[in-house]
């Protein structure tokens, strides 16, 4: 296996601003520097084009399961989640598969 992507889909709740979701760009710009296991790290908002999407996206890039493992668990990464991303949640989904 040459590597893991993990994507992530958010469905914010009704009521969640630019400002929250800005929030959440900057949360997670900032674990690039925090969780070195990540190879690439790629997020932002739906543009729009299709109606049913999920409204915003996740997708990072580590070189094996441990160091997905790793990011999955880290300190920094689960504040994130607990404390920018959780309180504007309506759904999440999530999946994660074997790159080159």
């Amino acid at each position: 296996m040459a590597g893991v992507r993990h994507v992530v889909l958010f469905r914010w709740r009704a009521g969640v601003t630019d400002a929250q979701v800005e929030s959440v760009a900057q949360a997670l710009h900032a674990l690039r520097g925090k969780v070195p296991e990540i190879r690439d790290y790629r997020f932002g908002a739906d543009i729009g084009v299709n109606d049913g999407n999920h409204d915003y996206a996740v997708v990072a890039d580590f070189d094996s399961i441990d160091d997905y493992v790793t990011y999955r668990d880290h300190p920094d990464h689960r504040a994130v989640v607990a404390d920018v991303i959780a309180p504007l949640l309506d759904s999440r989904v999530a999946v994660q598969y074997e790159i080159d």
